[in-house]
């Protein structure tokens, strides 16, 4: 059985882009369960698959996040990775969907795992927002603050790769910074009503796909408004992804023993002692997997 992908929101499981990619686990939050039932719950993904990735947003509540632990703690398991995303919610789900697709491929629990966060730089994740007031997830100026006030007033915000804030106006503007490769871009509608996404951002950076799906429950929070366009564009074919991660020199954990990419094993935490440090990043190195116009 392929490594299991579990997930603490169905808001964060995708409709699967073939009939291959299996679907995430989805663990229940501690209000509506018991941790007799997280453990039960846990307990049969392990023995169901072995090895049991969890991806969740860093915003995730603080009892939801110790339920996790609590939970890795008491099976007293090294089996099961935590893994918090610094992306908005229909980024992470674009995550959890690409995770969900390469884990029917050959790679060990622990690339699958230390992968996350190789692919999160390749996630183009933002929204189209009718106020900036209480966003504390970009740097925002005094003068971007005062101009939402303005009746009307829409901002284009990029939160990754990199933060870029932009305001819209009826004449030309800049667009925001995009890919350098091809991707499918996935777009989920607040209460704010605008094409502009899909009419003129998915154009500007020659999107490949377009889908529509539903806006997360947590994306108004996340933002700070409900009035919002959410989007994010990532990679959509599985043999991109896997050249990606297949191109990235593997290490082996010198704490837990598995395989991992990158500077930290995704199961346990520990980095890469000094002398398996890369001279380059994984973003760095990995740049030539991705020629221009990649599906």
């Amino acid at each position: 059985m392929p490594t299991a992908i579990a997930v603490t929101s169905p808001d964060l499981v995708l409709p699967p882009p073939d009939h291959h990619t299996p679907l995430a686990a989805v663990l229940q939050p501690p209000a509506v369960q018991s941790l007799e039932g997280s453990l039960a719950e846990m307990h049969t993904l392990l023995e169901q698959h072995g090895y049991v990735v969890v991806v969740y947003p860093n915003s995730l509540a603080p009892a939801a996040v110790h339920r996790l632990h609590t939970v890795r703690s008491v099976l007293e398991s090294d089996r099961i990775a935590l893994l918090p995303l610094d992306l908005p919610p229909l980024a992470v789900a674009v995550l959890v969907r690409q995770l969900r697709q390469l884990s029917l491929c050959d790679f060990s629990p622990g690339v699958l795992a230390s992968a996350a966060r190789l692919l999160s730089h390749y996630i183009y994740a933002g929204a189209l927002l009718a106020s900036v007031t209480k966003l504390d997830r970009v740097p925002v100026t005094l003068k971007a603050h005062a101009k939402s006030w303005v009746p009307g007033s829409q901002f284009a915000v990029l939160t990754a790769p990199t933060p870029h804030l932009l305001k819209l106006t009826s004449g030309p503007t800049d667009a925001l910074p995009g890919p350098g490769f091809g991707t499918h871009m996935l777009i989920a509608r607040g209460q704010l009503q605008s094409d502009w996404v899909g009419a003129t951002l998915a154009p500007a950076w020659h999107v490949q796909g377009l889908l529509e799906t539903a806006l997360p429950a947590d994306s108004p929070l996340w933002w700070g408004t409900p009035k919002l366009v959410e989007f994010a564009s990532a990679i959509n074919d599985v043999s991109v992804l896997y050249q990606l991660v297949a191109s990235v020199r593997r290490e082996t954990c010198h704490w837990c023993g598995l395989q991992l990419i990158g500077d930290r094993c995704g199961f346990c935490s520990s980095p890469l002692l000094q002398q398996q440090q890369s001279t380059a990043p994984p973003q760095k190195r990995v740049a030539a997997a991705l020629p221009a116009g990649t599906t």
